[in-house]
């Protein structure tokens, strides 16, 4: 096993010797704890550089030294990705003063920006610009750029833009030796060797450390405008989403699936929000449309309502007729997790499965579940990439911590089903710490292999946020 050396005072003297005063600071909790407070970690020295420069400084040092290093942007990640509850203190390097724009080209469609960018103000300044940074998702007021590009985010425009790796045309970032690559030419086109930007972005800090983003921007759409179409199977909400792509085409950014769970638990537990139908339907598709000058996108899902409605796919709906609407919609959407979070999971699952296997899942995964009694499931998400959030609670009026003891069983009997139908048991929340034992179980052996050669050439004393992704060895 590599020896590794905590962050102590012997180091911290070295480090404040070839730091600018204020760098290093004294950790306080937030460093020390992830959003659903399932993990706490710990801090030896707490480092937040204000410039590239600086990154590499302390990189250098902790590979003298040996020394653990933890990456941290928003703190906003699900999987523990960000604090290091075993092994020596790490230093922990946050990158919230680092959020300068350093470029913006709206004739090019790029946006430089550095790691500690909040993804919010990055959206804002695109739209300053007349442009759009399509990346969006519930923490986008905490979540740094740095951190969504090392988890490779999603969201909730990945049928339309992409994941985070499909936004981005370079990066900047300090490797484990200390060195820089510089990577932030903004090319469409570059062959010139190996694509290691590719190989960070989603490596969750254990390659190295993105200190800087090329952003690829896109036209902002001239109309938007969404819809809730009521359907009664996920069967129906996937033949749904195969007509809203041939009648509405490629202005299609967003179809999300959401179950009568959901509405029942903001009912119960809140947040307050203002119930779309009068009876809670078992299933409705959100559906969110922007189109060019000249179209007119409230128009497009009257269409798709109407023909939907006359192949017997939906019996009911609701179409945006202003921006405030729309939001209120996606109000509905975004406020689900924090209404899983006050009802309090059995355990929770980022999964995806190809798209024509997700009624089957949903049909399977609560067969698999019977044995346990009568558990509430809570299956929504991203139905047109095929990424769905499947939780798992108490039945009602029974604590969450009894069940507790059952946790992983639960996991592996619906990692088992994902497994069995091609599926991927990350989608878009990345390895963490809590997934490794997942990857080792479900991931081919071959492209561990792979991964593990990759992680010692680059990293050979192991520092770079060790026990995430890989384990420490």
């Amino acid at each position: 096993m590599t020896r590794l050396n905590p962050a102590d005072e012997s180091f911290l003297s070295r480090l404040a010797a070839d730091l600018p005063e204020g760098v290093l600071s004294e950790a306080e909790p937030r460093y020390m704890s992830e959003p659903r407070g399932l993990y706490h970690g710990q801090v030896g020295i707490l480092a937040r550089p204000r410039s590239t420069a600086e990154v590499a400084t302390l990189i250098r040092h902790a590979a003298a030294a040996r020394v653990p290093v933890v990456p941290y942007g928003g703190g906003t990640g699900l999987v523990g990705g960000q604090v290091a509850w075993d092994g020596p203190a790490p230093l922990v390097i946050s990158l919230e003063r680092m959020t300068a724009t350093r470029a913006m080209d709206p004739l090019a469609g790029t946006l430089i920006v550095e790691a500690g960018a909040i993804l919010a103000d990055v959206q804002t300044t695109a739209a300053e610009a007349g442009k759009l940074f399509p990346l969006s998702l519930a923490s986008e007021g905490s979540a740094r750029i740095g951190g969504l590009l090392s988890t490779n985010a999603g969201g909730v425009n990945v049928l339309r833009y992409g994941n985070a790796r499909d936004l981005v045309l370079g990066i900047e970032a300090v490797l484990p030796s200390g060195d820089v690559m510089h990577g932030l030419k903004g090319l469409r086109k570059d062959n010139l060797g190996y694509d290691l930007r590719h190989l960070l972005i989603g490596a969750e800090g254990t390659l190295g450390i993105i200190t800087a983003a090329c952003l690829r921007l896109v036209s902002r759409p001239a109309d938007q405008a969404t819809a809730l179409m009521v359907v009664d199977t996920p069967d129906d909400a996937l033949r749904l989403l195969d007509m809203a792509r041939d009648v509405v085409g490629d202005g299609l950014s967003a179809f999300e699936l959401i179950g009568r769970a959901g509405l029942e638990f903001l009912e119960e537990v809140g947040p307050e929000v203002r119930q779309p139908f009068a009876d809670k339907p078992d299933w409705m598709c959100l559906i969110d449309l922007g189109v060019s000058q000249g179209q007119n996108a409230g128009e497009a899902l009257m269409t798709l309502f109407e023909a939907a409605a006359e192949a017997e796919l939906v019996h009911d709906g609701l179409i945006s007729q202003s921006e405030t609407q729309r939001q209120d919609f996606w109000t509905i959407r975004e406020s689900i997790p924090e209404a899983n979070k006050r009802v309090g999971a059995i355990s929770s699952h980022d999964i995806s499965v190809p798209i024509g296997a997700i009624p089957a899942f949903l049909e399977q995964a609560p067969r698999r579940l019977a044995h346990l009694g009568p558990v509430r499931i809570n299956g929504f998400g991203h139905l047109g990439d095929g990424n769905l959030h499947y939780n798992i609670f108490p039945p009602k009026g029974e604590e969450r911590a009894a069940w507790l003891d059952r946790r992983d069983e639960v996991k592996q009997l619906i990692h088992d089903l994902v497994a069995e139908m091609g599926g991927s048991v990350s989608a878009e929340h990345g390895v963490g710490r809590m997934k490794v034992g997942d990857l080792e179980r479900y991931g081919d052996p071959a492209m561990l292999a792979a991964m593990q050669a990759i992680k010692t050439a680059l990293d050979p004393s192991g520092i770079m946020n060790p026990g995430a992704v890989l384990r420490a060895i």
